[in-house]
């Protein structure tokens, strides 16, 4: 089952199972300090736009943008950074959002087929957000979570990302359009995160046949050398069946060319391959 996105452009990025792990840019976003954070407060999208540029040259398939900060208008600014965006970069968007109307402002740029993130099995959400990704031809992120926060069992995401599918196909949104985020907890909280993750994943390809993202860096929260978990962990829910990851590209994408290469995903190790001629440039 794939999922297929474009950008305005044109250019398209194909989710699925026998495709190559989609790397989904997440780095123009609010959280923490640094350039985007003060470029949102302050209106200027120059740093938006070269941390987008720089994503791509680091291989990102696919942008999120997100500009939810306090103090910033949403409705304002989200249809902005869009706008900016668009006009540095041809590769498919993914509008982190939910503020239906700083959403709606955003999709009527005419942004291709992006990728609206995101809803969870909530039932106010699902009535907000879902009649937008039938209306504009979106695809939607659909997290494995409800109002009673995030199951600490695998059969509990699954049966939420049911529900989630099951309320997509009655609004009319096609099954291949709900990518599933079985979702990530910090594995300092709870030693048995990462496997309740893996087994969500497992479960809805087994189950549903949809894709599956994740924000992979969930995983190491409050811990040391974050990178040395979120690497493997990556590698270990691909080979689960996750199919596309939101990362820092530029760290973990030739981790994630072995990986594909490991798994059959990479025909005649051309991507690994060229990957390391570049490098030697």
């Amino acid at each position: 089952m794939n999922t297929v996105v474009r950008s305005p452009k044109g250019k398209e990025v194909v989710i699925g199972e026998n495709q190559p792990t989609v790397l989904i840019g997440e780095r123009i976003n609010p959280f923490g300090k640094g350039p985007i954070k003060d470029a949102l407060l302050s209106g200027d999208l120059k740093p938006i736009c070269d941390e987008a540029l720089a994503q791509v040259e680091a291989g990102a398939d696919i942008l999120i943008i997100n500009v939810n900060a306090f103090g910033v208008d949403e409705t304002v600014l989200l249809p902005k950074a869009v706008e900016a965006v668009m006009n540095t970069v041809d590769v498919p968007l993914c509008l982190e959002s939910r503020n239906v109307t700083a959403l709606e402002n955003a999709l009527k740029l005419g942004c291709g087929r992006p990728i609206v993130s995101s809803v969870t099995g909530e039932q106010p959400l699902l009535d907000e957000i879902m009649p937008l990704v039938k209306k504009y031809d979106t695809s939607v992120i659909a997290m494995a979570s409800d109002g009673a926060g995030i199951p600490n069992n695998p059969s509990k995401r699954v049966e939420i990302a049911g529900k989630i599918i099951d309320y997509a196909e009655h609004t009319g949104i096609k099954k291949e359009d709900v990518i599933i985020d079985c979702l990530a907890e910090s594995v300092g909280v709870n030693n048995k995160a990462a496997l309740i993750t893996f087994q969500a994943i497992e479960a809805v390809k087994k189950g549903f046949g949809v894709n599956t993202v994740l924000g992979a860096s969930n995983i190491s929260f409050g811990m040391p050398n974050r990178s040395f978990i979120n690497i493997p962990f990556l590698s270990l829910a691909i080979a689960s069946g996750l199919t596309a990851a939101i990362v820092n590209v530029k760290i973990v994408r030739p981790y994630i060319l072995a990986t594909d290469l490991l798994m059959g995903k990479d025909l005649r190790s051309r991507r690994y391959m060229n990957y390391c001629r570049q490098l030697k440039k």
